[in-house]
């Protein structure tokens, strides 16, 4: 693309299109991308980023992938599209099949959804369905944790953490939920007992109103992108049978291999009654998301009023997204996905280690193929957005995180490339006034 039509369609883009959390006429950078192949992305001037950030989290293969571009093909030729009420498909039926043999055992009933977001709006109707059908219909809340971020749509919205989830300003209109303060202990640390006395406290006066205890397990993501011990996870779930409440994991962000496991609950070997999966199920090729529970609860659902569970998306099961999730599982578990996340896992640990040096930096962490630099102060995205761009490197932070997310195709030498640009980026970085600024 020439520098005449980039420039028309950044003029279109500023006049018309409205981005993810900005706001309109903000004149913050943007960067057309042309093509994308492997883990890089071609701008409209022809410079190539390495995508640290695997486009949300969700692009694990790499872009424009044969098996993956193969697979959409092929369904597109049978059909793009049909109504999943009465009616089912072969790629909808295969996925569940997969989805139920692959995930924590015990789940083996399987809704499809259109994103994470709606995928915990599933998740968070079924548990009011549960106790409804269970003749206990006063227990329609929710507790969640702290620094806990589950999605944009409304509910959703109510049991992210009400400061760093981004939703203070809606607070007056979302259900009232409880909350308890975050695990502080890391992840290769036991469970910090006042932690667990403070969830239990919670259970234990709330209980009958309390459907289910919502959480990201061992990692939290958008909400502050920390690491928490296991040992936390397997305890929430004993206090959860103890105190008749339902589990519900959001995996959207940790779900297919992101911690070094396939799922995250891995790491403490429990089966949450409720399962939220998104994000990296299509391999980034189309929105999908999958709600997992147990047959207990379908069959508390189904023996309640009205007998059905009372959601139903358009878009539901679409064979498109079906066929390439498919796809994008079987090519996982072929690849030596665990050895390709460890070499991740180290190289990122050595690529951000001086990171911790630094004045403005209050932590470095990594954990399987997730590495993160929590800074003192915000970022101002305005003025370090570009300088990852003039690196190389494709990397957005949010806050006070600094952090990377590459595809499990990602190669020693790009990663290298990856975490030095982000070290000369952070190190060339100081505090003034409120945020973190270039010091040039």
């Amino acid at each position: 693309m020439n520098q005449e039509r980039a420039k028309a369609l950044l003029d279109i883009d500023h006049a018309h299109v409205w981005h993810p959390y900005s706001a309109v006429d903000a004149g913050m950078p943007l960067f057309p991308v042309v093509s994308a192949s492997g883990v890089r992305l071609t701008l409209a001037d022809g410079r190539e980023l390495i995508d640290g950030m695997a486009s949300w989290w969700c692009v694990i293969h790499g872009y424009n992938h044969p098996v993956l571009n193969h697979a959409i093909e092929r369904q597109l030729g049978e059909m793009a599209h049909v109504m999943f009420g009465g009616l089912t498909h072969p790629p909808a039926v295969h996925l569940a099949r997969k989805l139920v043999e692959i995930s924590p055992q015990g789940l083996e009933l399987v809704f499809f959804a259109d994103s994470g977001s709606v995928s915990v709006e599933v998740a968070m109707k079924m548990a009011v369905q549960y106790w409804h059908g269970q003749g206990r219909p006063n227990k329609c809340r929710f507790v969640a944790l702290r620094n806990g971020y589950h999605g944009d749509t409304l509910h959703a919205m109510s049991v992210c953490d009400p400061v760093t989830g981004m939703h203070s300003l809606f607070s007056a209109v979302l259900p009232k939920q409880f909350f308890v303060a975050a695990p502080q202990a890391g992840f290769a640390q036991p469970a910090d007992p006042e932690d667990l006395q403070a969830l239990e406290r919670v259970l234990v006066e709330h209980r009958e109103e309390i459907a289910a205890l919502i959480l990201e397990p061992v990692v939290q993501g958008a909400g502050g992108m920390r690491f928490y011990s296991p040992d936390y996870l397997r305890a929430a779930r004993a206090l959860c049978d103890r105190y008749q409440v339902l589990l519900i994991a959001d995996e959207i962000a940790t779900g297919f291999g992101r911690t070094g496991r396939l799922f995250a609950c891995e790491h403490a070997g429990i089966t949450p009654d409720i399962l939220c999966l998104g994000k990296a199920l299509t391999g980034g090729y189309t929105t999908m998301a999958a709600t997992l529970t147990t047959r207990a609860v379908g069959e508390a659902i189904a023996h309640g009023d009205p007998g059905v569970f009372m959601h139903g998306p358009t878009f539901m099961a679409n064979p498109l997204a079906c066929a390439v999730s498919l796809a994008s599982i079987e090519l996982l578990l072929d690849s030596p996905w665990q050895g390709r996340v460890s070499m991740i896992e180290q190289g990122l640990r050595e690529g951000l280690a001086a990171c911790a040096d630094m004045a403005h930096v209050a932590e470095v962490r990594v954990l399987g193929a997730i590495g993160v630099v929590e800074l003192i102060r915000p970022v101002d995205m305005r003025r370090v957005q570009p300088l990852f761009v003039e690196q190389g490197v494709w990397v957005r932070p949010f806050g006070r995180l600094v952090y990377v997310m590459p595809p499990f195709v990602m190669e020693q030498d790009d990663l290298a490339l990856l975490t030095s640009a982000v070290m000369r980026v952070v190190g060339g970085l100081v505090v003034e006034g409120e945020y973190c600024v270039p010091s040039f």
